[in-house]
C-alpha cells in the first residue's frame, strides 16, 4: 500500500510561536512539538546553508519512530551555479550530515529558480549525477570539496533507497522533453500550487509524487478552504492507488508506466500567517490519517 506523508516546509517561524506552538514552549523543543503533531516536515534551512552533522543528529533524536524528513537543496548548486558543473556540490550536500537522518531521511528536494530556463543538456547532466541509494550517495559525498574538512558525515548505517523531486519555476520547462528526461531518471516533477505565479503541471515521472502547496489565492499566505483541501484529498487518492485525476494538467502526451500504487509527499509552504501545520492536519484529516497525532487544535 502507498505511504502517504503530510507536513510542513520548515518549523522555525517566529510568528508561529503562541498559535501553533504553545506559548511558553522554548524553541529548542519547537522541532520535538511539530514532528508529534504532523509526520513529515520538508527541511528548508539546508537550502539556505549546509548544516552540520551535529544538526542532524539533533533533529533524528528530536522526533519520533517513523517520522520523515524531506531535504531541500542547497541554493549554491541551485541558485549560484544554476546545475553546471555539479558534481561537487552534490558531493559537499551529501557529505554535510544528511546519512545522520537515517531511515527518517525522505525524498530530495531541488528547487530551480524562476530565471532559470530549461536546457536539456544542462537537466540531463544534473539528473545523471544524483545518487538512489546511500551507498551511490556515500560514493559521491567523499568528493566533497576542501572546504567542507572537519564538518562532514561519511557512514551510512544500510543500504536505502533515495529519493529526488524537481520543482520549476520557468515555462520554458513545459516541455515534454523534460518529462521524458524525469522519467529516464526517475525523479519527480513537483506538484506546485504557487497561486498561478508558476507553472503547475502534474505529469507522473517517478514511484512516487511530491507536492509543495505554497498558496491557492495569494502565494506563501493564504490558507486552503475546506473545498480545496478536499479536491487535493482525492487527487492525492488517486495518485496514491497508481491512477491519475480526470482533469490532470499534463506537460507530456506520453502516459507514464502503470503502477498499482504511489507514495506521496505533501508540504505545506503558506507560512506567513500561520495556515500551513492547520491546513496539513485538515488535509491530513480528510484522509483519515491522523489516529496517534498530537492534537493542536483548529488554529
Amino acid at each position: 500500500m502507498a505511504k502517504i506523508h503530510i507536513g510542513i516546509s520548515g518549523w522555525r517561524y517566529p510568528p508561529w510561536r503562541g498559535v501553533f506552538y504553545p506559548k511558553k514552549l522554548a524553541q529548542a523543543r519547537e522541532l520535538e512539538f511539530a514532528s508529534r503533531a504532523l509526520p513529515s516536515i520538508e527541511l528548508n534551512g539546508s537550502f539556505y546553508a549546509l548544516q552540520r552533522p551535529a544538526s542532524y543528529r539533533a533533529w533524528y533524536e528530536a522526533t519520533p519512530p517513523g517520522f520523515v524528513f524531506s531535504h531541500k537543496g542547497n541554493r549554491y548548486l541551485t541558485h549560484i551555479i544554476r546545475l553546471r558543473e555539479p558534481r561537487e556540490a552534490l558531493a559537499n550536500i551529501f557529505a554535510s550530515g544528511v546519512f545522520e537522518l537515517r531511515e527518517k531521511l525522505g525524498p530530495f528536494l531541488w528547487q530551480l529558480p524562476p530565471s532559470l530556463r530549461f536546457d536539456a543538456d544542462t537537466v540531463e547532466g544534473f539528473l545523471s549525477l544524483l545518487p538512489h541509494n546511500t551507498e551511490q550517495a556515500l560514493e559521491l559525498a567523499r568528493h566533497h570539496g576542501p572546504q567542507m574538512k572537519g564538518r562532514t558525515s561519511l557512514q551510512v548505517d544500510a543500504k536505502r533507497k533515495l529519493l529526488h523531486a524537481m520543482e520549476v519555476r520557468n515555462d520554458s520547462f513545459i516541455d515534454a522533453r523534460f518529462i521524458t528526461l524525469l522519467r529516464k531518471y526517475k525523479v519527480a516533477m513537483v506538484v506546485a500550487d504557487t497561486a498561478g505565479k508558476w507553472p503547475d503541471y502534474e505529469d507522473l515521472c517517478a514511484s512516487f509524487m511530491y507536492l509543495r502547496l505554497h498558496g491557492d489565492k495569494e502565494l506563501y499566505a493564504s490558507g486552503y478552504t475546506d473545498a480545496a483541501l478536499e479536491r487535493w484529498a482525492q487527487r492525492i487518492r488517486a495518485w496514491s492507488d497508481g491512477d491519475q485525476p480526470d482533469d490532470a494538467k499534463l506537460i507530456s502526451e506520453h502516459k507514464a508506466p502503470q503502477r498499482a500504487s504511489r507514495d506521496i509527499y505533501c508540504y505545506f509552504d503558506n507560512d506567513i500567517k500561520v495556515r500551513a501545520p492547520f491546513d496539513a492536519r485538515r488535509l491530513i484529516q480528510k484522509l483519515g490519517l491522523d489516529e496517534g497525532l498530537a492534537d493542536i487544535g483548529s488554529g
